[in-house]
């Protein structure tokens, strides 16, 4: 009977250390990662060590971590969990605040209530990545449906797939044309659906994702535990994405966004281009009271209004901006909104009318005149109807919120 309980014993410590992080300090971990007898030179053997210095994948009991070795979908989406995580000295894990606040608000209340029990470690009871493979799935950051066997290999659409899909919950994505330029220059792209290849494209514009030196991407290929966590590793931290070159030659340019970051942008055309140039040059004639993030200009009273702005809730739309004007490459259309309120229309005519005169040329008149008719009109609460009109080759489409006193230009190209 002793025989078999120390049998047990063992057993169930060994069945412990595949299955459940190890509750060391990050000093102890560090220490172990930096031990493995096959890491030593290897490509990845930087980013192993980090990765498992944080818990995000362990090595096995005979000291080697098997880098070359095929990922299972299971461990890939348990990865991808943990390295949203920060490990604490005493083993325990919480979720990263920067990962929380880049969630929306339905996605934050998930796991603040669906799974505030959540351990982050194997379920002893069942599937072991079944809590895992939840939070992926209600988080969005995958389809369940899309996979048959959570125990099949991960292949590098899976995870471009996976990225996709997270960046959308986390992030944004980035300018569709200019993601699917990059992915077009590999010989094999085209042995991906449309639909991966979409995802394919979003992977490699971030810079989490790159091809092969042999000109392929490697589609249909397996993904190995060193890559998996290389990717993990850059889509989670920025600074260690790939940087994305580009090129104004071809209407490519690098632009901030809210929050820090940059995105890529490709422009229709030269006058879509000229007209972003004419955008950094306007802004500045409200002083600090303005932002260019993206393609669009907002325009604010003052200090005040922009602090309201930036500091409300999450999804919040109570309080905007007095003006904006905006480009929207992907449809090649431009735009001005003006909500009329307390002086604001005196306060921005003079960007307007700058940016007019960029975009308009010899038409430019005819737009000012058709702006401050419809805006003095709906600032003294008189009926304007929606309508549009064409100067030049431009269809200007007018939409008005009688009510917000609220006036949008739409400006489009006639074909």
């Amino acid at each position: 009977m002793k025989r078999l309980s120390l049998l047990v014993l063992g057993i169930m410590l060994l069945w412990a250390t595949f299955t459940t992080p190890i509750a060391y300090d990050q000093a102890t971990v560090a220490a172990s990662a930096s031990a493995f007898t096959d890491t030593k030179g290897h490509w990845a053997e930087k980013t192993i060590n980090e990765m498992v210095s944080r818990g995000i994948l362990e090595g096995y009991p005979d000291g080697t971590f098997k880098p070359d070795a095929t990922i299972k979908v299971d461990q890939f989406v348990k990865m991808l969990v943990l390295s949203y995580t920060d490990l604490h000295k005493n083993g325990s894990r919480s979720w990263n605040a920067a990962f929380l606040n880049s969630l929306s608000q339905e996605n934050q209340a998930i796991l603040k209530q669906d799974y505030r029990y959540f351990t982050f470690t194997p379920s002893t009871v069942g599937y072991w990545a079944k809590e895992f493979i939840d939070i992926a799935s209600d988080l969005h950051f995958l389809n369940k449906s899309r996979y048959a066997d959570f125990q099949a290999d991960m292949n590098r659409e899976n995870v471009a797939e996976v990225i996709y899909y997270t960046l959308q919950e986390t992030e944004f994505l980035e300018d569709s044309q200019f993601g699917q330029k990059m992915a077009q220059a590999y010989g094999d792209i085209n042995g991906a659906t449309d639909r991966e290849q979409r995802f394919i494209a979003e992977s490699l514009v971030k810079g989490i994702m790159e091809g092969f030196p042999n000109g392929f991407f490697g589609v249909g290929q397996k993904v190995t535990r060193a890559q998996a966590l290389v990717l993990l590793e850059r889509l989670t931290n920025k600074s260690k994405r790939i940087v994305v070159k580009v090129s104004p030659d071809k209407l490519e340019r690098i632009v901030p966004t809210a929050g820090g970051g940059t995105k890529v942008i490709v422009f229709p055309d030269k006058r879509m281009w000229d007209a972003y140039e004419t955008l950094l040059q306007v802004s500045q004639l409200r002083g600090t009271n303005h932002d260019l993030y993206d393609t669009t200009l907002r325009l604010y009273k003052d200090k005040t209004e922009k602090d309201s702005v930036y500091n409300r809730p999450l999804g919040s739309t109570n309080i905007n901006e007095e003006a904006a004007i905006w480009l929207d490459p992907q449809y090649n259309t431009y735009g001005i909104t003006m909500r009329l309120r307390d002086g604001s229309l005196a306060r921005n005519k003079e960007v307007v009318e700058q940016f007019a005169n960029s975009l308009f040329g010899y038409n430019a008149i005819a737009f000012k005149e058709l702006f401050d008719n419809v805006c003095v009109k709906v600032e003294k609460g008189e009926a304007v109807t929606t309508q549009h009109t064409l100067i030049g080759t431009d269809t200007v489409n007018i939409l008005v919120d009688t009510k917000n006193k609220t006036v949008i230009f739409s400006i489009a190209t006639k074909k």
